[in-house]
C-alpha cells in the first residue's frame, strides 16, 4: 500500500495548522498520534512555505524542530526533516532524522545537496522555481506534467553528480508550488510523466489551495481532508510511493478501501 506521510508543522504560520503545535511537548503527542493512526514517516518542518510566506532564521528552525525529531527518532520513529536549509537538514540526521525533504531539490541552498550527500539519508527532491514569497510570478508552462517531469530530470542528475545515489532519491511534482490551481490539476493528471522517472514518488495536496477549485472557497478543514483523502487514492492508483497528509486516518481508511477494491 502507498505510504502515508503525516505532518507535523512546528510553526506559528503554516496555511491550515500554524501556532498549534508549537510547544514540543504538544507536537510529540501529535505525531505519535499520527504515527498510531498509521503514518510511516513524521514529516517534522519548522520553517512555513505557505504562498507569500517570509524565511524564518535557521537557528529559530533548528530550535523548533532539533528538539521533537531527537525525541521521535529516540522512540524509532521514522522522521523526515522538512528544511530548504543544509546546515539544518545536517543536524536534523545528526538528530535522528533519515530523510531530508527539500521543496525546493536543492535549490535554496547551495550546499544542500552535499551536506545530504554525506548525511547518508534518502532525499526528497522537489520541483521548485522559486521562494513562496512570488512563486506564481513563475507559474508558466505549456504541457505542465512534461516540463516538471524534465526540470526534475535535470535535478535527478544533480543530485547523482553530488553523490547523492538514484535508490536514495525521493521526488515530489511540488504541487502548489509554482503552480496556478489548474496547472496543479493537469500536473495530477500527468503524474506518470513523473512516475516514469524512475524514483519513488511523494504526493503532497494536503489542504492545498488547488481543492478549493473543487469544493468552493468556504471548504471546512474537514472537507479538504476528505478531499485530500480521494487525491491520496488517485495518487496512488497513478502509482504513488507516498503521500503527504494532515489527516492520516482519513487517508489511511481510504488507501484501505482502495487496497480491499483491488484484492
Amino acid at each position: 500500500m502507498t505510504a502515508i506521510w503525516g505532518i507535523l508543522n512546528v510553526t506559528p504560520d503554516s496555511f491550515s495548522d500554524g501556532g498549534r503545535y508549537l510547544d514540543p511537548e504538544i507536537a510529540l503527542a501529535h505525531a505519535r498520534l499520527l504515527r498510531a493512526q498509521g503514518a510511516a514517516v513524521i514529516d517534522v518542518g519548522g520553517e512555513s512555505t505557505r504562498p507569500g510566506s517570509e524565511r524564518v532564521g535557521i537557528a529559530e528552525e533548528q530550535r523548533r524542530v532539533l528538539p521533537v525529531i531527537a525525541a521521535l527518532a529516540a522512540d524509532g520513529v521514522p522522521v523526515s526533516i522538512d528544511t530548504l536549509n543544509a546546515s539544518t537538514a545536517a543536524a536534523a540526521v545528526q538528530a535522528g532524522a533519515r530523510i531530508v525533504n527539500d521543496v525546493s531539490g536543492g535549490l535554496a541552498d547551495p550546499e544542500m545537496l552535499a551536506a545530504v550527500a554525506a548525511s547518508g539519508a534518502d532525499f526528497a527532491l522537489g520541483h521548485w522555481r522559486g521562494p513562496s514569497s512570488d512563486m506564481y510570478a513563475r507559474a508558466d508552462y505549456v504541457r505542465v506534467g512534461r516540463e516538471v517531469a524534465g526540470e526534475l530530470r535535470e535535478r535527478m542528475g544533480i543530485a547523482a553528480a553530488a553523490g547523492i545515489a538514484p535508490s536514495r532519491l525521493i521526488i515530489d511534482p511540488g504541487v502548489g508550488f509554482a503552480k496556478t490551481a489548474e496547472q496543479n490539476w493537469e500536473l495530477l493528471r500527468d503524474l506518470s510523466d513523473i512516475v516514469a522517472l524512475g524514483p519513488r514518488v511523494l504526493v503532497g495536496t494536503s489542504r492545498k489551495r488547488l481543492l478549493a477549485t473543487a469544493l468552493g472557497d468556504d471548504a471546512t478543514e474537514e472537507r479538504k481532508d476528505a478531499a485530500t483523502a480521494v487525491t491520496s487514492v488517485l495518487a496512488a492508483r497513478a502509482g504513488a510511493w507516498a503521500v503527504r497528509v494532515h489527516n492520516v486516518a482519513a487517508t489511511r481508511d481510504a488507501l484501505s478501501v482502495l487496497g480491499a477494491w483491488d484484492g
